[in-house]
């Protein structure tokens, strides 16, 4: 994702769909920027819907989904409209987690109510509820696609496999201490989770033939001094950024073995950073922030290279796919 100079000229409709930005916020607003400009090109008000808690671009860019208070709505990336294409309501309180399946075919989400839900995006309509128990603070899809990963209120990781219809395995690293986010390698080699104390847990995923356990845990560490929001893995699998109620989001390398270095810390945000996404080469991050600002990080030099600004509360979610799909 290279970052242009201030000479760039206004991208195409075509270029503008080549990347896909999005931020969402406690203002009821969700935001299209153009990438290099820092340009707005459009927005979605949702006043009557309430506030905006996630978002997830499909594979293919075609759609957004996002977690509005207790719906799941999706719209086209390629409108104008502030109308979604389907509405999923089901949920009975807020929605904390959205993501796509790899091949786009349906939405998962997950809820402070406690419920993890599968949607078809073929039939609009809701395929599967497995019932977690305790509120659902994330949830992401394995890139084998056949099972899912959660993490609650209660400390729990689980696996949930599709095929199975259940949950297959639980994971408690720190007792009842929450969970606040779930990252899995996009090779599937590791899981890293992060807790609301700041700190970080990373295991090993292993085949099933392999005669070991699933996750074989291999580290932990203190990321952070203060609650911990988001953790995340790049899709090289070579860094993993943590963000925190310190204004900070981290950068941490991973070696070979699963060995985590700190590499640098983005200062810049004034309060708490709540979301963060990798552009598709792993050399930028976009975060975004309760100061009411996204920014796009360049990671080679640790230096905010683009600032979004027009949300007039909490930027708490952010979504970004610039995947080349030729």
């Amino acid at each position: 994702m290279p970052v242009h100079d201030s000479s760039y000229s206004q991208p195409t409709q075509q270029q503008d769909l080549s990347v896909v930005l999005v931020t969402g916020s406690y203002d009821h607003e969700i935001r299209f920027w153009e990438a290099w400009s820092g340009i707005c090109s459009r927005t979605i008000t949702r006043d009557e819907a309430g506030q905006i808690n996630r978002l997830a671009v499909s594979p293919e860019r075609r759609l957004l989904a996002a977690g509005i208070h207790k719906r799941i709505m999706v719209y086209e990336v390629a409108g104008n409209s502030s109308k979604s294409l389907v509405t999923f309501e089901g949920h009975t309180n807020n929605v904390t987690a959205v993501s796509f399946h790899p091949e786009g075919k349906w939405v998962v989400s997950g809820s402070e109510d406690g419920t993890i839900k599968i949607w078809d995006l073929r039939t609009s309509h809701l395929y599967r509820t497995y019932e977690n128990g305790s509120p659902v603070n994330d949830v992401v899809v394995h890139p084998n696609q056949g099972e899912l990963i959660s993490c609650d209120q209660a400390g729990v990781i689980r696996q949930w496999d599709l095929a199975e219809n259940s949950c297959t395995l639980e994971l408690a690293p720190a007792g009842d201490t929450p969970i606040r986010s779930v990252s899995v390698a996009f090779d599937g080699s590791c899981l890293v989770a992060g807790n609301n104390k700041g700190k970080v847990y990373v295991w090993k995923i292993n085949d099933d033939a392999s005669g070991l356990p699933r996750f074989q845990a291999v580290t932990k560490f203190q990321a952070h001094n203060k609650y911990l929001t988001r953790c995340l893995l790049s899709p090289d699998v070579r860094l993993l950024a943590t963000c925190s109620a310190d204004t900070t989001v981290k950068i941490w390398s991973i070696g070979p073995t699963f060995e985590f270095k700190l590499e640098k810390t983005l200062v810049g945000h004034q309060r708490w950073v709540w979301d963060c996404a990798f552009s598709a080469d792993s050399a930028y991050l976009v975060t975004a922030s309760s100061d009411h600002v996204a920014r796009l990080w360049e990671l080679a030099s640790g230096e905010t290279v683009r600032q979004y600004n027009g949300h007039h509360k909490a930027c708490v979610c952010v979504a970004l796919n610039d995947v080349n799909l030729a």
